[in-house]
């Protein structure tokens, strides 16, 4: 095993004394094209083009003398750290950071960054990383080759949003655009870059501010979740605020266990009270409803809570076609048909309810015969006026929810 193994940070200042004094001391230097190309690097020295950290973690741990990695930014923070110190590799290093690329990024754009998202995109994670974006006003995406600001652009299709790219940070060749999302599809960028991507509304304000990345209390300071129907804008039609009851949206998002990084579709969304609860919880939300005045509704509880949500007006199954890959999908109308319809986008849960026992059945033998674990329940809740302690209002539906097969216990 290497007798020392030094990670060293570099953003394009100089380098520190300790840095300088371990590559002096280096028998091993590992990095990409451009940091072994620095005159601080022995030449007597084995050089290691890094592009499998296994592969050179391996060879750093079978060198005999002093082994240096060079990183990009702060190699501590979705670094090479965490990857050399992973028990199957058994490394002991030291760390010599340096400024982050993320800090960097939101420096150059003259931002701070206490209350934005951070996402690493890697084609795999590129949904995901997208979702994100879809969900929070302020996200900094370390992006890859096949997971750059071209492809978040074309993945973000219908939402607007402005990207700040920042290529090559801490070089002779680094340069700072800013682009509409729009654009950003349209250019070739060079690598590595870091991508910040705001919108959707007016920036938070961050008085106060306790913990980075979000407030856990929840957009506006409401605590709780099912709220009270007359916590959501009511339909000016005089219908009341959201129809459904609280209890049934609170058995509704336990089962779909909505998160960071997910797209949920709310399907016929009506006042937009799971849509905007789901987004308190940190998934991107898609609310889908045929009714102008329902969407407009969604919209006006979306801005009341300060949460993004991409609303689409439309009649399912049809409108279904052009949207992107759901996680979790609320059914709340449509009958057999929506249901055939969401199941061939294979999203891993599915919710949806029925008044009557011939329509759970109806809906159950949709979800199995698409290839669903389903499991039923009737829920029963009465409300009680506790002035009196009297019934005021009570409810009684059956309750679906499917598992993919794949994902069932």
């Amino acid at each position: 095993m290497a007798d020392r193994v030094t990670v060293i940070g570099w953003d394009g200042s100089p380098l520190t004394g300790a840095a300088t004094a371990a590559l002096s001391a280096a028998t091993l230097v590992a990095g990409a094209a451009h940091h072994l190309a620095l005159p601080e690097v022995p030449a007597h020295a084995e050089r290691i083009r890094l592009g499998s950290i296994d592969l050179a973690a391996r060879r750093i741990a079978g060198h005999r003398g002093s082994a240096v990695v060079l990183a990009d930014g702060d190699p501590g923070f979705f670094g090479v750290v965490r990857n050399l110190r992973a028990p199957v590799h058994g490394l002991e290093v030291e760390v010599v950071p340096a400024v982050s690329s993320v800090a960097t990024a939101f420096a150059r754009a003259g931002m701070p960054w206490e209350d934005a998202r951070i996402v690493v995109a890697h084609p795999r994670t590129l949904r995901r990383a997208v979702n994100v974006c879809r969900a929070h006003h302020k996200v900094a995406v370390l992006t890859s080759p096949g997971a750059g600001p071209a492809e978040l652009a074309l993945l973000l299709e219908g939402v607007h949003r402005t990207f700040v790219v920042c290529e090559e940070l801490g070089t002779a060749r680094e340069q700072v655009s800013v682009v509409t999302s729009e654009r950003a599809a349209d250019h070739v960028w060079r690598d590595p870059n870091v991508v910040i991507v705001i919108g959707g509304g007016s920036e938070p304000q961050a008085a106060g501010a306790w913990i980075a990345g979000h407030d856990p209390g929840g957009p506006r300071g409401v605590r709780g979740w099912a709220l009270p129907p007359e916590m959501y804008p009511p339909d000016p039609r005089g219908t009341g605020g959201e129809g459904e009851s609280p209890e049934l949206r609170a058995a509704q998002l336990a089962l779909l266990g909505p998160r960071t990084g997910d797209l949920l579709w709310d399907i016929g969304s009506g006042g937009g009270a799971l849509a905007v609860e789901a987004a308190r919880f940190g998934a991107a939300v898609l609310a889908v409803d045929s009714d102008p005045a329902a969407c407009a509704r969604t919209a006006a509880a979306a801005r009341v809570f300060g949460v993004q949500i991409q609303v689409v007006e439309g009649r399912a199954p049809q409108v279904l076609e052009r949207l992107p890959e759901p996680d979790v999908v609320r059914i709340g109308g449509g009958g057999a048909a929506v249901v055939t319809a969401v199941t061939e986008r294979r999203p891993e849960r599915i919710v949806t309810h029925a008044s009557t026992r011939d329509e759970a059945e109806t809906l159950g033998a949709a979800l199995t015969g698409h290839g669903y674990a389903v499991r039923c329940s009737l829920l029963q809740s009465v409300e009680l006026d506790t002035s009196a302690w009297s019934e005021r209002e009570r409810s009684v539906v059956f309750l679906l929810s499917a598992v993919r097969s794949d994902l069932a216990p």
